[in-house]
């Protein structure tokens, strides 16, 4: 397999202006601050916690593709597990965890709730620096039996449990992958994590989930008002009777806003791109049927009378978008070693979610850098940008060290070629150079196309950015190479004709 990136010439002259060099020294500070900020939101405090609502949004499967209600969970700063079913402090080097239930966890006992590490939760791994920066269902399976292996001893040892698709402890092993998230935080004190501990650790964890009066958004509002009575409440008109998880999203922000002292904030995880199908924007029962043609068009044949009643219902009380939310208050510095608010200033809160003009221009220079780069090819097929990771999905096989972090095998001529997939190995000692570009360029055009609720955060955009500079840099001196050799064998295959 031959993969070939952008003339030799044209970027050894980009590189050698200087206004690029100074380009690239501000990229490198961002990138640090970046990294900071990261690495802060997740540091576990000493002697305060927060509380949030974990809203994740709506997939094209089951039920949910006919609802679009999505799912909900409730996330601890201060609380992790001491096992999949009993809580307990979080350690210094801990930063939290999320406790779920579903119909069927799927375990050997049935549990109501599971807890899980917040890493794994979101990337599969332990160490963010191990996340996957690719999704696919194969990806997904091997970090969901990494942590069968690893997490679940004693709780789902054999089939059903570790070989049916639906088992669902699989949703909390990496859920980025499937989906986008939102979390909605506010504080709270090192009594209430322990007072909360002690009410779940002795009470009876056994499963009894209802959809209509016991499903994951009436779990999520029994656990935050625990802490805060009257937080999370129902909306029993716009959702007809049922609990949602965007209902009590909706009025646990309201909470939040309505009382200052409880630092209120909101943090976004994109869905990791890659071939699964893009998660949808999670909707209330009103909203769902105001929104969705496959299900007004029934209404207006059959029930045509109902559909002003649902229209007003929606549009005078059941209004609620995540992603403004987030766009307002939005969580920077999250658990700091000093606590400190969510950001208020305009330049604040563009510095996190990103401004238009920022997206703007990273969109130009992304075009500069795909016109350089030519078709890669494959012993003489030619291979598209716009799928290229979907075809190296299918040809390669994917495997994972120790920590957690992604490789993927792939044929090629002679020797099978080896490129990382995690945030720590993409361009580390035998990743391939020239695979690992053009799986940025094809990350980083897929991110900047995705609407705002699918879209990276900007501290997390311009780290993924450096690493395609990186990328760039490292594939143009490869090429360089290449033609120095190939010059150099001209010129002596010409001197040896001089020779005769």
């Amino acid at each position: 397999m031959e993969f070939r990136g952008p003339g030799a010439g044209a970027v050894a002259r980009k590189f050698a202006n200087g206004s690029d060099l100074l380009q690239r020294a501000l990229a490198k500070g961002l990138f640090s601050l970046a990294l900071t900020l990261v690495l802060a939101c997740l540091t576990c405090p000493r002697a305060w916690g927060d509380v949030g609502i974990v809203l994740n949004e709506s997939m094209d499967t089951s039920l949910d593709r006919i609802s679009g209600t999505g799912h909900s969970a409730v996330y601890f700063s201060g609380i992790c597990p001491e096992s999949p079913v009993r809580l307990r402090l979080c350690r210094e080097d801990e930063n939290g965890s999320v406790m779920s239930n579903y119909i069927n966890i799927g375990e050997e006992l049935r549990f109501e709730w599971n807890i899980v590490p917040l890493n794994i939760y979101l990337y599969g791994v332990e160490d963010p620096r191990f996340r996957p920066l690719f999704g696919s269902f194969k990806i997904k399976s091997l970090l969901e039996e990494r942590y069968r292996t690893n997490y679940l001893s004693g709780y789902c040892d054999g089939p059903p449990c570790s070989t049916s698709n639906k088992a669902e402890w699989r949703e909390m092993v990496a859920a980025t992958l499937v989906r986008s998230i939102y979390i909605f935080v506010i504080d709270t004190t090192v009594e209430q994590d322990r007072e909360l501990i002690t009410q779940f650790n002795w009470s009876p964890n056994e499963n009894h989930f209802n959809g209509i009066t016991r499903n994951c958004a009436d779990f999520t509002k029994r656990v935050i008002n625990t802490y805060f009575p009257h937080a999370a409440n129902t909306d029993y008109i716009n959702d007809f009777g049922m609990t949602s998880p965007k209902a009590i999203a909706r009025s646990f922000a309201r909470y939040g806003v309505r009382n200052p002292e409880s630092n209120f904030r909101v943090l976004h995880f994109a869905q990791v791109p890659g071939t699964i199908k893009r998660s949808r924007d999670v909707r209330s029962g009103t909203e769902q049927l105001y929104r969705s043609k496959k299900l007004l068009i029934p209404m207006l044949i059959f029930a045509d009378y109902g559909v002003p009643a649902v229209a007003a219902s929606y549009l005078l009380t059941g209004r609620f978008s995540p992603q403004r939310e987030f766009e307002k208050h939005p969580a920077e510095d999250e658990n700091g070693r000093e606590k400190r608010g969510p950001v208020k200033a305009q330049k604040e809160q563009a510095a996190v979610v990103g401004s238009s003009a920022e997206w703007k221009r990273y969109r130009q220079e992304l075009n500069s850098l795909l016109e350089e780069r030519d078709t890669a090819e494959n012993i003489g097929e030619q291979v598209d940008l716009k799928r290229f990771f979907k075809y190296v999905n299918k040809v390669g096989t994917p495997r994972m060290d120790i920590d957690g972090a992604l490789w993927m095998e792939i044929p090629g001529k002679g020797q099978p070629l080896h490129v990382g997939l995690s945030a720590n190995n993409i361009l580390g000692q035998g990743s391939d150079t020239q695979l690992a570009y053009s799986l940025l360029l094809w990350r980083t055009n897929g991110v900047l196309k995705s609407p705002k609720h699918g879209r990276e955060t900007m501290p997390e955009f311009e780290e993924h950015w450096e690493l395609l500079q990186q990328a760039r840099m490292e594939n143009a001196m490869i090429l360089a190479r290449g033609r120095m050799t190939d010059e150099g064998n001209l010129r002596g295959d010409a001197s040896a004709g001089n020779d005769d």
